[in-house]
């Protein structure tokens, strides 16, 4: 009998034993593995390390991409196998509009629940011109004009940021102010930066860039919106307004710090070069709405690759990541200006800034995201700009005639079209 109860225990612990590793297998079982791929400074990681207590079921294994994230997004894409769940893209998202298909279409995951939370424009840039959405959107960089308040001063024009902004509303007001302050201060300072940026920020003001959705290019329209920006940044150098000093490279930041530059717009974004470019000018700066309208630079996306598993556990990720709430964390924690529009009106939209002389750039920035048009860029906007800007920067540094230029662009991107 003693014989018989020892068996029977030992049994009984056997089966405990069987019954508590099949539990754990059953549990580990249900938790779902998910891929991230984005770049630094892209995605909160506080709010990456908090998916896992927002969704008990889920693991997400976020991998931060090193060196050129959307050539290995390409390569991958190229490949036709393999790559992660979800994956980030910049604001280059209209250039794999081709790899339409190897994208879950977003709104047949639950999308069109939200999309009255984000800005229109943003959201319409992740949709192909089918109808499909690829993308949701995560910041964006809204445009502004960042000026010398003390520089403006000095040289009789106003310095209040609506005052600035009354008087130089179109491109052509503003640089009959860069005239007026260039003569005023003796030469000594220049208006603005580079001929690139004129021409960069007047195509951010427009709905179209170089295509219209049907993939026409545009360009030949001598009423384009690419031929107006390309003729006001000519304009802009052939008054001498120019320091032709590249966008954020050495000379620009010296030529900020030194106050050789009085004004440029820029995006969002700018701010924190600027204030690492120039700390010397602290307290000196100022943002008011940029001449010619407001519009947007750069911004990033989530999507979700056809290679997931469990794309709906991908969707309710990305579109936690994404609220309006989690946008407010992440202009806290790393600048990125939110695409959310409750949280535009949040309190960390109305701090003052002491760099910008206690101004609150917030409710400009805001504004300026609320009013940017609805754009397409194309699917080769990346190649045919590089054309554009070389010419543009032929005629500003090497004295170019910016007729044949203009003729030189045309001709290089036709052939590039035909590639």
């Amino acid at each position: 009998m003693k014989k018989l109860c020892m068996s029977f225990t030992c049994l009984l612990l056997v089966v405990l034993m069987v019954s508590g590793c099949s539990g754990g297998s059953s549990s580990n079982e249900n938790v779902k593995t998910l891929t991230l791929w984005y770049w630094n400074r892209s995605i909160d990681d506080n709010l990456i390390k908090s998916v896992q207590k927002q969704f008990p079921g889920i693991r997400l294994n976020a991998q931060k991409i090193g060196g050129d994230f959307k050539s290995k997004l390409k390569t991958t894409l190229a490949a036709g196998t393999g790559g992660p769940d979800i994956v980030a893209f910049n604001d280059w998202v209209t250039e794999l509009f081709p790899s339409a298909d190897r994208f879950y279409d977003l709104y047949e995951l639950g999308a069109k629940d939200i999309e009255q939370d984000y800005l229109d424009w943003k959201w319409k840039l992740g949709v192909t011109p089918e109808g499909k959405m690829i993308a949701l959107p995560m910041d964006t960089g809204p445009t502004a004009l960042f000026y010398r308040a003390d520089l403006f001063e000095q040289a009789g024009l106003p310095s209040d940021p609506e005052e600035v902004h009354k008087l130089m509303g179109t491109w052509d007001d503003y640089f009959a102010a860069g005239k007026k302050l260039q003569d005023a201060l003796g030469g000594k300072v220049k208006f603005t930066d580079n001929i690139g940026n004129i021409y960069t920020q007047v195509n951010a003001q427009s709905d179209k860039i170089y295509f219209d959705k049907n993939e026409n290019f545009i360009g030949e329209n001598p009423s384009s919106s690419m031929k107006k920006a390309w003729d006001l940044a000519v304009k802009a150098s052939q008054m001498g307004l120019l320091a032709n000093a590249s966008t954020f490279s050495s000379e620009w930041n010296a030529a900020a710090n030194n106050g050789k530059i009085a004004s440029f717009v820029g995006a969002v974004w700018c701010k924190e070069i600027l204030m690492q470019a120039a700390p010397d000018t602290s307290g000196k700066w100022r943002v008011a709405r940029a001449p010619g309208g407001d519009g947007n630079n750069g911004g990033s996306f989530l999507a979700i690759m056809k290679t997931s598993k469990h794309p709906q556990e991908a969707f309710d990720v990305i579109k936690w990541l994404e609220n309006p709430e989690n946008q407010v964390t992440a202009m806290k924690e790393l600048n990125l200006f939110p695409s959310a529009v409750k949280a535009l009106d949040s309190d960390v939209m109305k701090q003052k800034e002491d760099f910008f002389g206690g101004q609150v750039t917030g409710e400009i920035f805001s504004e300026s995201a609320r009013h940017v048009k609805p754009a397409y860029f194309g699917t080769k906007y990346a190649n045919l700009n590089g054309i554009v800007s070389r010419e543009l920067s032929a005629v500003a540094i090497q004295g170019k005639n910016s007729d044949q230029a203009w003729e030189d662009a045309l001709s290089r991107v036709k052939k590039e079209l035909l590639r």
